[in-house]
């Protein structure tokens, strides 16, 4: 064998082991990726539950003849506010999240006040259909946190596989970028005080 096939030889060998680990990163970062978008997709999904079941509600709840109109109307505009703020998945950035959380928001403030408001009306409060909706939106709100920390843990793996040495390099080489986590609203660390009397 010639001498200067042995080095030729260990610099192949080199080059395919780097090509194999870039392969190997750039696979394993793009189904971490995946796995976020589509915990994010979930996230999405669990709002338009909410959504939908809202819209149920309100239905339900114009029915009562004198029920507050001004309320009625903030949850409808919150409503389609929040209908309408949405996330590709393909582009989510921390700004977009801020708006759409902020949307979010303002649809849990308006309905959030419009529970309240029933306190006034025992008509609604007795109303099977109310209630059975009241009580599926409770349930929403349970799926909606669950997709958020499931969003959240799948973010955690991506950024941890492309933020650590060696794999930064590559990372910003194959353009995977940080992707931003949902974070709690501000204040939402003091629970609402609001109570429902169904008696």
């Amino acid at each position: 064998m010639k001498k200067w096939l042995i080095p030729l030889i260990v610099i192949a060998v080199i080059v395919f082991s780097i090509y194999k680990w870039a392969v190997g990163f750039n696979n394993t970062a793009v189904e971490h990726e995946a796995n976020a978008k589509t915990a994010w997709s979930n996230v999405e999904s669990s709002y338009q539950r909410r959504n939908d079941l809202i819209g149920n509600l309100i239905k339900t709840v114009q029915g009562a003849a004198d029920f507050e109109r001004t309320t009625l109307r903030e949850v409808i505009e919150a409503r389609a506010k929040a209908t309408s703020t949405t996330i590709d998945a393909s582009n989510i950035t921390a700004e977009n999240i801020a708006q759409f959380q902020q949307a979010q928001s303002g649809l849990s403030g308006a309905l959030s006040k419009l529970l309240v408001s029933v306190e006034r009306y025992p008509e609604l409060k007795a109303n099977q259909n109310f209630l059975e909706l009241q009580s599926q939106l409770e349930g929403t709100e349970n799926r909606i946190n669950v997709a958020r920390d499931r969003y959240n843990e799948k973010v955690n793996i991506y950024d941890i596989y492309t933020t650590k040495f060696p794999g930064k390099i590559l990372a910003g080489w194959f353009g995977f970028e940080e992707m931003p986590r949902y974070k709690a609203d501000a204040g939402s660390e003091n629970a609402p005080d609001v109570e429902f009397d169904f008696d």
